[in-house]
């Protein structure tokens, strides 16, 4: 739908979501995938090869991914993927709203996180920061917001051009 050249993914999994990603992109598109976890790059690095992707169409970044953002190119993205932290949500949108170029798609999962969102006695820091996040793209100019309610809440917002 986007014609994607460049995605980021925050939580690189075993890979099934950098696949299905991949897939959607154009041929010579790039993922950059971040993860705490090498393990996790291990596993993800071999679905790529196993599912025929070339290596030059993934970038695997080891390491946190409110430290590894922020070395990422301003406006150069078309989709960033969070599925990291959920109590670092809202920073991942500061960093997504940077790195988004117009009408890229930033999309968060788990915005219903288990029904707890939508409980106000829920309080733990996670359905806080989760709650945080839903509103912060809700009052944004910048952002048009769809809620997806499959599976357990997909939160996706289309940046849209401003005359910044």
């Amino acid at each position: 739908m986007l014609d994607a050249r460049a995605v980021v993914e925050i939580g690189t999994g075993t890979g099934v979501s950098g696949l299905w990603l991949l897939r959607g992109m154009r041929p010579d598109g790039v993922l950059t995938s971040v993860d705490t976890e090498a393990e996790h790059q291990r596993l993800a690095r071999q679905a790529f090869v196993e599912a025929g992707i070339a290596s030059q169409r993934t970038r695997l970044i080891a390491g946190s991914a409110l430290e590894v953002l922020p070395r990422l190119t301003d406006g150069h993205y078309d989709i960033v993927l969070c599925d990291g932290d959920k109590q670092e949500y809202p920073d991942y949108l500061a960093e997504a709203q940077r790195l988004l170029r117009p009408g890229g798609v930033v999309i968060f999962d788990n915005a219903l996180w288990h029904d707890r969102v939508a409980d106000p006695s829920q309080r733990d820091p996670s359905t806080v920061a989760i709650r945080e996040l839903g509103k912060a793209v809700a009052e944004s100019e910048s952002l048009v917001p769809v809620l997806l309610p499959v599976s357990d809440g997909l939160l996706c917002a289309k940046k849209v051009w401003t005359s910044d």
